[in-house]
């Protein structure tokens, strides 16, 4: 029998092949046999239907401490996230030729301060614009070689850089954990049951921008 996946004669995409996360959120949904096995379970004893009712809880408790921890890693990239906004200003303030703040930014930074998390793709284009304004910054300081001699502009290129790199640990800390609750919310009989019973649905990990991607496709050297 030959290989499902044959290497030498399979079909080849000479052009590759892009990968998009796609932003949907997935219900959790049961059929009804999840409902004739608990009614079995009762059937055959009371035992079989406490222990069963008892994981039911002991699932419960456990997605909704991994919301919380999703929450957790979701506010660390929004405290480096505001970060970086205060560093683009104090940049913004020091370069001669002014650089415009998108406004809405701003908004969504002081938001998230505030503690209304609430909007995963809210966080995620926030993200990314913060990203295109650092760029614009970035330009400014290529275009006029002279404010490369500017300490304070490079300290504020610098913390930049160093915050952006926390930014990326922290979102490989959040997909993880989103991965996590993807996969948790998927087991059957328990945390399937509960997810559906409570409405959970699946949640969408950080996704990179069109710009970064083009960027990332580009030549460096």
């Amino acid at each position: 029998m030959a290989n499902e996946l044959d290497e030498l004669n399979g079909v080849v995409n000479p052009e590759g092949r892009d990968v998009n996360v796609i932003e949907k959120q997935i219900p959790v949904k049961v059929g009804f046999g999840s409902t004739i096995f608990e009614i079995i379970l009762w059937v055959a004893g009371i035992i079989p239907g406490l222990i069963f009712l008892f994981m039911k809880i002991k699932a419960g408790v456990y997605l909704r401490q991994l919301q919380q921890k999703i929450q957790h890693n979701a506010s660390q990239i929004d405290n480096y996230l505001e970060q970086r906004v205060v560093i683009l200003q104090n940049a913004a303030k020091l370069l001669d030729k002014a650089i415009d703040l998108d406004k809405d930014v701003m908004t969504k930074v002081a938001m998230y301060r505030g503690g209304n998390t609430s909007s995963d793709a809210t966080r995620n284009e926030t993200s990314q614009a913060v990203d295109r304004l650092f760029g614009q910054i970035n330009v400014a300081f290529e275009q006029y070689p002279n404010l490369k001699a500017h300490d304070e502009i490079e300290e504020c290129l610098r913390q930049n850089s160093l915050l952006q790199k926390e930014i990326t640990a922290a979102r490989e800390l959040y997909n993880d954990s989103v991965f996590q609750w993807n996969a948790a919310i998927q087991e059957w009989p328990t945390k399937m049951i509960v997810a559906a019973k409570n409405g959970y649905t699946t949640r969408v990990p950080f996704t990179a921008s069109k710009e970064i991607k083009e960027a990332a496709r580009g030549t460096f050297f």
